[in-house]
């Protein structure tokens, strides 16, 4: 299984701290946010790993790990990052979001799932959320499940927490045939259409997962509990400074 790490982005509001790095290399308890990915995906098997790099990716490409520019980073989205590899994806692939560190159980765990198309989701995203705002509704997406655990509907604007079954992490795999139906999918999207209010170039990944979801194959969730954050911001990197010194470590 190869991965492929979708780091093109400068992370705006991460300012200061992105001037000068892009947003995969923005510390994080000491380490820059790819380094630990790397890691946790070396843990977890993955050695064939491919980073898509935009704003700064010399610096990336630096660390002698295999790159694929996205050269219009500063006018696309992730989904337009993800097909800038997609010799990548021939035989199956782990995409991985840039700015988010985990436990590698939870990779190890999504490549365990026998379903082609499986999505990591975290239970205990309400504990990080009320660490970064009083309304956890101000921030939050749906996502919801049907009575097999394949996501039924993500990314919209929820009316309640009841609509909120878990956090999508970031963390995608994809079987070869999964993978090839996917690229197949998407090169025949209407190019010309709006997805949740985006155009298609700056579509966000959750209305691409939806567009699967509803029109190519089932998605199937493989939930976690706790382990994971995603740096968005300065006050999400001062929030989660603060979580416990084990809170990544892996359960016993």
């Amino acid at each position: 299984m190869k991965a492929i790490v979708l780091a093109a982005g400068q992370g705006a509001r991460l300012r200061p701290l992105t001037d000068g790095m892009p947003k995969a290399l923005v510390p994080f308890r000491g380490r820059p946010i790819l380094e630990q990915i790397l890691g946790a995906l070396t843990a977890a098997g993955i050695r064939d790993v491919v980073v898509v790099t935009g704003y700064r990716g010399d610096e990336i490409a630096a660390l002698g790990v295999p790159t694929r520019p996205n050269p219009d980073f500063a006018a696309t989205n992730m989904v337009h990052s993800l097909f800038c590899a997609q010799d990548w994806m021939e035989d199956g692939a782990l995409v991985v979001y840039g700015d988010i560190v985990f436990r590698s159980s939870i990779v190890r765990a999504l490549l365990e799932d026998p379903a082609p198309l499986a999505v990591a989701v975290n239970r205990r995203w309400r504990e990080l959320w009320e660490l970064r705002m009083a309304d956890p509704l101000t921030d939050a997406e749906t996502l919801r499940m049907d009575g097999q655990g394949r996501i039924v509907e993500i990314g919209k604007k929820p009316r309640s927490l009841d609509e909120v079954e878990g956090q999508y992490a970031g963390l995608i795999r994809m079987s070869g045939d999964a993978a090839r139906r996917v690229r197949n999918f998407y090169h025949g999207l209407d190019t010309r259409r709006l997805y949740d209010g985006k155009d298609f170039r700056n579509m966000y990944f959750t209305s691409f997962l939806q567009e699967i979801a509803d029109r190519l194959m089932p998605i199937q969730a493989v939930p976690f509990d706790g382990g994971w954050v995603e740096i968005d911001s300065l006050s999400d990197l001062a929030a989660y400074e603060r979580l416990p010194a084990d809170f990544f470590d892996e359960s016993p």
